[in-house]
């Protein structure tokens, strides 16, 4: 009973020796796995890649074959080393023919000086365009402000570095090609019926001229350009012609419902229409800020836990339309509990308009 009994302690001795060499094993390799972890993580996150793909466009143009678009979206005034040297690495001698920048570019406060160091690296003659996202703010200053423009001073400040921030629909052309690119939010504007809002507004203002504030002559200034503005539209709508090829471009991602309705809105009469638009240009998700490899983006908190891959980057087709939502290139502070991005490297994408089916 003796010998059993002090089998049975040498035993348990062992075990628990095991343990504790297990359990110190664990706590000195745990603390290497995530510096490892870290390291990659930042190598992988800090690295700005440029992808390409080919996109076939069977109505496009001969003047518009391997017309190329440079697409950017979700800087949230980030930096990636030294006067955005990262992008220039990245970009080297790569040649695009327009730029479109599909809102959140701008930093916090609405600082624009990441963006204007990125613009920089740009070719100062080709095309560069940008819709306002979600957390950059307005682009028309209702408001009393530093100057007597309409625009707010962010949107003054890109103007004068060359980017067109697009309220309406911009046409470039190329002898027969014809190209125009289109906030997607006109689509399914009531022209005539926004118009007389902003008149009747105008109209109130004016009618109580005498306690006119500094703020109020802001807010009138702001309603005149939005009429000038649908006059301008009603314009465009009728120089587009069936064989333009329009990009649409939104901040965030359409879906395919959304897109069915603007195909059934549109007859085949009215030229410009989704039903016309060959490509769909959006961000907004950062490519779920937090992503796990071979998995995909881990919250995206209008999408749940770990949405599909294409709800939040790359191609897809809503309609028959394609659509590529851009992996994005900053951290969106909307990812309250995922700051930074995790393997998730930012990513710029080259797109090539050609007929050749692939």
């Amino acid at each position: 009973m003796r010998r059993e009994k002090n089998q049975y302690i040498f035993a348990s001795e062992m075990t628990r020796g095991h343990g504790h060499k297990l359990r110190n094993a664990i706590l000195l390799i745990l603390p290497i796995v995530i510096a490892a972890v870290w390291v990659l993580n930042v190598t992988i996150s800090r690295r700005v890649i440029l992808e390409e793909f080919q996109l076939t466009v069977l109505n496009l143009p001969d003047d518009l074959e391997s017309y190329s678009i440079l697409h950017l979206s979700d800087l949230h005034g980030a930096r990636y080393g030294e006067k955005q040297k990262a992008f220039a690495t990245a970009l080297g001698t790569t040649r695009y023919s327009c730029v479109v920048m599909t809102g959140d570019m701008l930093g916090k406060d609405g600082d624009v000086e990441p963006l204007l160091e990125l613009i920089a690296l740009m070719p100062p003659d080709t095309p560069k365009f940008l819709i306002p996202g979600d957390t950059d703010g307005p682009l028309v200053e209702s408001k009393a402000h530093s100057s007597l423009s309409v625009y707010t001073d962010w949107a003054e400040r890109l103007a004068a570095a060359g980017i067109q921030i697009l309220d309406k629909p911009v046409l470039i052309t190329r002898e027969k090609g014809r190209i125009w690119f289109v906030p997607e939010e006109l689509y399914a504007m009531d022209l005539e019926g926004m118009r007389n809002v902003f008149r009747k507004q105008i109209r109130e203002l004016n009618d109580r001229a005498t306690t006119l504030t500094a703020d109020d002559a802001a807010r009138i200034r702001a309603l005149e350009y939005e009429v000038g503005r649908i006059d301008e539209l009603e314009q465009i709508r009728k120089e587009i012609l069936p064989t333009d090829i329009q990009v649409a471009l939104t901040h965030t991602p359409l879906t395919r419902e959304y897109v069915a309705d603007l195909v059934s809105w549109g007859g085949k009469e009215d030229t410009f229409s989704m039903r016309y638009a060959s490509l769909i240009l959006a961000g907004h998700y950062n490519g779920g800020q937090w992503r796990l490899p071979f998995v995909g983006a881990v919250h995206v908190p209008e999408l749940g836990w770990f949405p599909e891959d294409s709800l939040v980057q790359g191609l897809s087709y809503l309609e028959g339309i394609p659509q590529y939502v851009s992996p994005g290139l900053g951290s969106d502070p909307h990812y309250e509990y995922q700051p930074g991005r995790v393997f998730n490297p930012p990513v710029m994408t080259r797109i090539v308009l050609t007929r050749r089916a692939k």
